[in-house]
């Protein structure tokens, strides 16, 4: 019998397509003893999903709240809504387009347990078709060669952050791992004080692997354990809101980690790149839409 010590949060928004298949999943997941819905303001039918999960379920509660105040808001109040379930020691997020098998959640803890030390853990992420997905391993933001892109003519990215998959390991330690699913002891996220809510979408998950390495903790992707993730479907219908909160987001992580270390030449250049970016960015998603 599976010890049921983990939490999984979810946060949803417009996610009709996918949410009744994730909790699905989660409820026969090994190990989860708590399954926590935070609706950021739904008008697609998600919340009578939700409900219907948790009148058969008591695992699952949900909060429905009544506007969208952010990804990084909604984790933490599905975080403090298990103030009365003090033996769910792991916390699963969860995005509702993530397709989690039966073991995923239990292996990733054996694999936080065997490493004999605080770790947050992402997965190998796919879509439908097994393409990788680069959000799965990354590297810190690299505002020089964001400046040095935009010196070349080229697009102001923030460079590439993704990172190659090592399958000579099986824990492959990066800077950063995807908030699309993300294990962790729940000591460690109350010592953080959970997500930074100055986000509203994009970036908090940058921001709080690198504070959990900060803590000295590990960050790492399990490269054994694999996780379907059908991207983008709580953000197709409003390019224009996600890639605003994605560049304010950009610009926020470089205020807290990096500007003080830089002159304001450079500041105000990182702003400028991150910011001409910007309506590039708007047209791309439209097309893509």
């Amino acid at each position: 019998m599976t010890h049921a010590d983990i939490a999984a949060i979810v946060v949803s928004y417009q996610s009709a397509e996918t949410i009744d298949d994730c909790l699905l999943r989660l409820r026969g997941a090994d190990g989860v003893g708590a399954i926590r819905v935070v609706d950021n303001g739904s008008d697609d039918g998600t919340m009578e999903i939700v409900q219907r999960h948790a009148t058969r379920d008591p695992r699952v509660r949900f909060i429905a709240n009544p506007d969208n105040p952010g990804f990084a808001v909604a984790c933490n109040q599905g975080a403090a809504d298990l103030a009365d379930a003090a033996d769910m020691r792991w916390l699963a997020f969860v995005n509702p387009d993530c397709l989690v098998e039966n073991d995923t959640l239990a292996r990733l803890r054996a694999h936080a347990l065997a490493s004999g030390r605080e770790v947050l853990l992402g997965a190998d992420l796919v879509d439908e078709t097994g393409e990788r997905d680069a959000a799965a391993r990354r590297r810190d933001p690299d505002f020089a060669a964001m400046l040095a892109s935009v010196g070349r003519g080229a697009a102001a990215s923030g460079t590439q952050l993704g990172v190659a998959m090592d399958d000579r390991q099986t824990l492959q330690s990066v800077d950063a791992v995807s908030g699309a699913l993300m294990l962790m002891p729940r000591g460690l996220f109350d010592r953080l004080q959970g997500f930074d809510t100055g986000y509203r979408l994009h970036a908090e998950d940058l921001d709080l692997c690198r504070r959990s390495r900060e803590a000295g903790a590990l960050v790492a992707v399990a490269n054994d354990v694999r996780v379907v993730h059908i991207r983008g479907v709580s953000s197709r219908s409003r390019p224009f809101f996600v890639e605003w909160h994605k560049h304010r987001g950009m610009w926020r992580y470089f205020s807290k980690f990096e500007a003080q270390r830089r002159s304001a030449l450079t500041r105000c250049a990182v702003f400028a790149a991150i910011w001409g970016r910007f309506p590039f960015a708007v047209l791309r998603a439209v097309a893509r839409k």
